[in-house]
């Protein structure tokens, strides 16, 4: 589990440092990376690529990890993420990773599940509800 834990270490770390440092051999030449807001990427070469395009975009500022789980060839990771785009816009939300491995320690397949931190209690005042009016994250 340990050597699980340091490869989404290592992962995280290459967005806070916008520095690839061995996405080729951390991903599986035919996995497939599923992004929160529906991009998926197919192949660690692809993977790159979009590591490679996005970092001349934003950078990450915040990609802190909670907790892990582990089950079999899987990891649920829990983590905190924030990044900041050209256009000065910040994003921010909480998230999962759910990771399956492939025999050889590498991931095999990672999708991304988001949460919007700004909740609130929409029955605080009441058994009526009061919802915000407001536009849905793209999450």
């Amino acid at each position: 589990m340990e050597d699980r834990e340091q490869a989404v270490r290592r992962w995280f770390d290459m967005w806070l440092h916008a520095r690839d440092e061995g996405i080729l051999s951390l991903f599986t030449p035919d996995c497939v990376y599923t992004e929160i807001w529906g991009p998926v990427y197919h192949g660690a070469r692809q993977v790159k690529h979009w590591f490679d395009e996005w970092n001349t975009r934003g950078r990450v500022l915040h990609w802190d990890i909670r907790q892990f789980f582990h089950w079999a060839d899987q990891t649920v990771v829990e983590w905190y993420f924030q990044n900041r785009m050209q256009d000065g816009r910040v994003e921010e939300f909480d998230g999962i990773s759910l990771i399956r491995w492939a025999a050889d320690g590498r991931i095999a397949s990672l999708k991304e599940f988001g949460c919007n931190i700004h909740t609130y209690a929409p029955y605080a005042d009441g058994p009526v509800s009061r919802f915000r009016d407001e536009h849905a994250a793209w999450f």
